[in-house]
């Protein structure tokens, strides 16, 4: 046995030489960090002599299974103080501090970082993301949600999907897990087993089921990727197959969904990628439990840099129905518009005859109150972070319309499983004599103001549309009598929305009834029929709304001050609306123009933000926004020529 234990003494140290000898500097100190992490503790364990013994905690024991680790397995927060800069080790030698050794590591890795790649599988929501070190390690890192149809239902299980694969090299990986609830405020209770972590909160449990080390995950110590690995966050359910498995078949089932998704779309001729990457964002951003389509996925993201314009998207504005709904039909996706129109039809009827907010929850409650998180420093340190919304307080009257035009769909389309019927229509009828009770009355417009109220054209154009709507759907019905009573109610009303719209001085329509001021919605007449895009007073209003308002191929929603002063930033929808009136006008080739400069401002990945910085270009606002992938949407199936020009 000693003579054995000396043989292998002799091979490991003849095998420790000829590493010294033939791997670089910085590999010979990944490889030193692989076996003494730098989040394991200096401090003996009591077994002394020559090597010293070290634990993963100050008492010199490992952690029990059921014990939190968060607090001493996570590196801590850097102070500023220099006080803080050296840990004091027995006998006042200063020793690296857990803070400047995480730091080191990070700038070290930092500087072997050389490149990322990053696409989508074609025709899916899966993220493969491919990274390469300077020493010519590579790995590529697939995200996904499941989502796929499993007897005889759609599977959409509380998870994300992580695999990673390598395709080169070395490369030399850190696992940061660091959930966190409370908006931040709290860490959770970290326990685990020989496969799994779990992440304890007081109102939810995670857990991640890996084949990858749990020792390394939860010291976030440094390894070389051999091979492959594969990450399952979830809810707190025991998996029952291994963790490569599961995320293998996971991730063909989901492929296998988004491709058959997307070739159930009607899709135009051009722009054929753009419109496919906004269908499927589009999707991501329905809630399929009630069919509500939230305005973005983030909260808070400014909308110019220290603008303090920091708001919570993440709910449904009824606003957006018409163009949400408008843009399904354009694709065809007929099961997500259903969704869609009957969130907002049961929204509708739960007021029961009550104003209507402009936001709901994606679960269709009323109260959003809106309150800044503390705990969060925000978006490039750009707060506060706002959590829900106070425009639910708000009165914007264009919400009656919209509800309306929105639903309007249903009347007509063959293809839904739940058409309107008499009994719907008479649930209409109510939202309609609400749009004729607030025409021409003030609120705080589309544009949500928080501290103005006026007349705003957009909300009486809105309320118009609604009734006339309503006199079409009757008359599709059979119902005489009811569609000549609305169209008795929308005929006045149109013909004072143009009358008090429409600024003499100036030649050209205002934003306000009877006043003089310029916003992008006048862009939207000829879009609800209003106006024809021939129209001489609409093209009067096209190139005023052009010249104040257009900077370069973007456009700003409004020039004047708000709220918060000056807006800085152009409103990314405000273009395509730009588009659309362009086309409205006969001005085809420069449509086409112009859409092609907003293309171009997406991200690699093919999506926009709410915002976009005219002079830079860089995107601002919450992301991904609703309302510019219906932007895209809407502008290439208008603009595209036909399908019989591949023929």
């Amino acid at each position: 046995m000693a003579y054995a234990d000396f043989v292998t003494a002799m091979m490991a140290f003849f095998l420790l030489m000829w590493l010294i000898n033939t791997t670089s500097p910085d590999q010979r100190r990944g490889i030193a960090e692989f076996f003494a992490p730098a989040s394991v503790s200096r401090v003996s364990s009591g077994a002394g002599g020559l090597l010293e013994g070290t634990s993963f905690a100050e008492e010199g024991v490992r952690h029990g299974h059921s014990a939190p680790v968060a607090e001493s397995s996570e590196p801590q927060f850097t102070s500023n103080s220099s006080e803080n800069a050296h840990d004091q080790a027995p006998g006042g030698e200063q020793t690296p501090s857990a803070d400047n050794l995480s730091r080191a590591r990070s700038i070290r890795e930092n500087a072997d970082f050389d490149r990322a790649e990053q696409h989508y599988l074609e025709n899916t929501a899966i993220l493969v993301t491919r990274l390469f070190d300077r020493n010519g390690g590579g790995v590529e890192i697939t995200d996904f949600a499941p989502r796929f149809r499993q007897h005889g239902r759609m599977f959409r299980p509380m998870m994300l999907v992580r695999q990673l694969r390598r395709i080169g090299g070395s490369p030399r990986l850190t696992f940061k897990l660091r959930p966190a609830s409370g908006h931040g405020a709290a860490r959770p209770e970290v326990t685990w087993g020989s496969h799994h972590v779990r992440y304890v909160t007081p109102d939810l449990t995670l857990r991640l089921t890996t084949d990858a080390s749990i020792t390394a995950l939860l010291q976030e110590t440094p390894f070389f990727l051999e091979d492959r690995l594969t990450l399952l966050l979830g809810s707190d359910e025991t998996v029952h197959a291994s963790a490569a498995e599961v995320g293998r078949r996971f991730m063909e089932e989901t492929a296998d969904y988004w491709r058959d998704w997307v070739r159930a779309l009607n899709i135009p001729f051009e722009w054929q990628e753009a419109v496919i990457r906004a269908a499927i964002t589009l999707k991501l951003n329905a809630y399929d439990d009630t069919g509500a389509i939230v305005a973005a996925m983030t909260t808070s993201i400014p909308e110019s840099p220290r603008s303090q314009r920091n708001w919570d998207y993440r709910y449904c504005w009824l606003r957006d129905g018409y163009f949400v709904v408008d843009a399904l039909n354009r694709l065809g996706a007929t099961s997500t518009m259903e969704g869609y129109m009957r969130y907002l039809a049961t929204i509708a009827a739960s007021a029961n005859g009550e104003p209507l907010q402009p936001v709901y929850t994606i679960g269709g409650d009323a109260a959003i109150e809106e309150r800044v998180v503390a705990t969060l420093p925000g978006y490039r340190g750009m707060g506060p972070v706002r959590v829900g919304n106070a425009a639910y307080h708000q009165v914007q009257h264009d919400v009656y319309g919209a509800v309306i035009l929105a639903s309007t769909q249903m009347f007509f389309d063959q293809r839904l499983s739940s058409p309107g019927d008499h009994a719907a229509f008479a649930r209409l009828e109510r939202i309609g004599e609400r749009a004729v009770e607030v025409f021409a009355q003030p609120d705080a417009g589309p544009w949500e103001f928080r501290g103005i109220s006026q007349c705003h054209t957009f909300s009486a154009l809105m309320s118009w549309a609604g009734c006339d709507k309503l006199a079409r759907i009757a008359t599709h019905l059979g119902l005489p009598e009811r569609a000549a009573w609305w169209r008795e109610r929308a005929e006045p009303m149109k013909q004072e929305l143009l009358r008090r719209a429409w600024n003499a001085e100036y030649g050209r329509f205002s934003s306000v009834l009877d006043g003089a001021e310029l916003d992008a919605t006048l862009l939207l007449l000829p879009e609800f029929g209003l106006v024809d895009g021939h129209d001489p007073r609409f093209l009067a209003t096209l190139e005023a709304v052009q010249k104040r308002l257009r900077r370069g191929r973007l456009l700003m929603r409004y020039a004047h001050p708000d709220d918060f002063g000056r807006p800085e930033t152009a409103f990314t929808i405000c273009g395509f609306w730009h588009v659309n009136a362009l086309y409205m006008a006969g001005r085809h080739d420069e449509a086409r123009e112009l859409f092609e400069g907003l293309l171009a401002a997406r991200t690699r990945l093919g999506l926009l933000s709410e915002d976009i910085d005219p002079t830079s270009g860089e995107l601002w606002g919450n992301f991904p926004q609703t309302y510019s992938l219906v932007g895209i949407i809407q502008c290439a199936t208008r603009l595209s020529r036909p399908w019989e020009d591949a023929r």
